[in-house]
């Protein structure tokens, strides 16, 4: 018998998983698939690395700083800024503090990205966001994203023609209807961190967390289910039992597995890529549409060549929603016009739809809230927190933490 039972190995099931090793527990994580990473992983088809829905990973989130060894994953970055796709035209916005000799369509000249008093509102926006105190952003009143740029001064225009087409892609929303607590802390994020793709894809990262758990702690292709009053049941009809179980998986399974646990609406995502024999932008930047027609594309391989197997370039595009989504001629008529190339020679390479992508967090939404569902029994995942690797580290290492308050509470009655 273990001391605990971890159900899943996504981020938030190894981040707990690891912190109740280092505690001296015994613990056993299932995971029903034949790898970890949850939706975090990184198929190989024909040469090319796939993640499963396009992803980045942030640098300055604390759960990865304190957990990863960044060196060893290899980290290539995304230009910091984002191509505006728009009627007018191709526009940059660029971190001026960063690369200041790119940012020329954010001076206040007509036809540019913003006017002087947009401007304004966007330095006085990073200001704040990159100087608040966590403690203090998680206090601060709480809207939804469209009302508190509106509230921060930014004109319509530039909602229209930078936010939304930009968070889309992060919120997987285009509304702006993100609670406006989780938007600061995604612009302080990117203005402290930096966008990059481990040069394994964006697998390596949950890889290289099990690989610091003991061996024998994680068994794959294990799929549970059900719980059960000593443990949890496999699906092969063995019991294994431990007095705390943490149910460390999607919204979906978690629902499943605990009967009368409320799960959050959701969002989803496809992802589509294809190989070009030649690089349509040679730049490692995303490229958004204010057309809503996608939410981004990019040239990977321009972030990290290791994406191809050859001198090919990888483009991936991802569209709001599993349904109703453009088929690849339409996809790739979409993608001509925005790169501004020929097409017709692009090899579709793989098509991912991943629901449950993201859990839907309008306003109230709680930054973090307590893992504990029935005695001795769990649930974390970024569902049960932001939508965001810090968000399912930070909900799996507060399960851990519960987990071992209560075994200590239990010994002292």
């Amino acid at each position: 018998m273990a001391d605990v039972v971890v159900v899943g190995a996504g981020m938030a099931g190894l981040a707990c998983a690891g912190d109740l090793v280092t505690a001296g527990l015994d613990v056993r994580v299932l995971e029903a698939s034949d790898a970890v990473g949850g939706r975090m992983r990184t198929d190989v088809r024909d040469g090319f690395r796939l993640d499963r829905g396009f992803q980045v990973f942030n640098t300055s989130y604390p759960q990865v700083k304190r957990r990863l060894r960044l060196r060893e994953l290899w980290l290539r970055p995304f230009t910091p800024g984002v191509l505006l796709h728009t009627p007018r035209g191709r526009l940059r916005f660029v971190d001026p503090s960063r690369r200041p000799r790119q940012s020329g369509d954010l001076l206040p000249t007509p036809g540019r990205l913003a006017g002087p008093r947009d401007l304004a509102a966007l330095a006085l926006l990073g200001g704040r966001d990159l100087l608040t105190p966590p403690r203090l952003i998680k206090r601060a009143p709480e809207r939804t994203t469209r009302t508190a740029l509106a509230d921060a001064g930014m004109s319509e225009e530039l909602v229209e023609t930078l936010f939304r087409p930009f968070l889309s892609g992060v919120f997987l929303e285009d509304e702006l209807e993100t609670s406006s607590r989780f938007f600061h802390f995604v612009w302080r994020s990117m203005l402290r961190g930096t966008l990059c793709l481990p040069a394994e894809g964006i697998g390596a990262a949950p890889r290289q967390l099990a690989a610091g758990l003991p061996p024998g702690t994680l068994r794959l292709e294990a799929r549970v289910k059900g719980l059960t009053d000593d443990g949890v049941l496999l699906a092969e009809g063995r019991e294994e039992t431990a007095p705390a179980v943490v149910v460390a998986t999607g919204p979906g399974a978690a629902v499943t597995l605990l009967s009368g646990l409320a799960g959050p609406p959701t969002r989803s995502v496809t992802t589509y890529y294809h190989a070009a024999p030649v690089s349509p932008l040679n730049e490692p930047t995303l490229l958004t549409d204010t057309a809503r027609r996608i939410l981004n594309t990019v040239v990977l391989t321009e972030v990290a060549p290791t994406y191809s197997p050859d001198r090919r370039a990888l483009i991936s595009t991802s569209v709001l929603g599993t349904t109703d989504v453009p088929n690849d001629a339409q996809l790739r008529w979409i993608l001509a016009e925005l790169y501004d190339t020929e097409t017709s020679e692009w090899e579709p390479v793989g098509e991912y739809r991943v629901t449950q992508a993201l859990p839907a967090m309008p306003p109230p939404w709680p930054l973090s809230r307590s893992t504990r569902f029935s005695p001795g029994r769990y649930v974390c995942g970024d569902h049960r927190a932001t939508g965001s690797v810090q968000g399912a580290l930070a909900s799996g290492a507060r399960a851990a933490r519960e987990v071992l308050a209560d075994r200590l509470d239990g010994r002292r009655r």
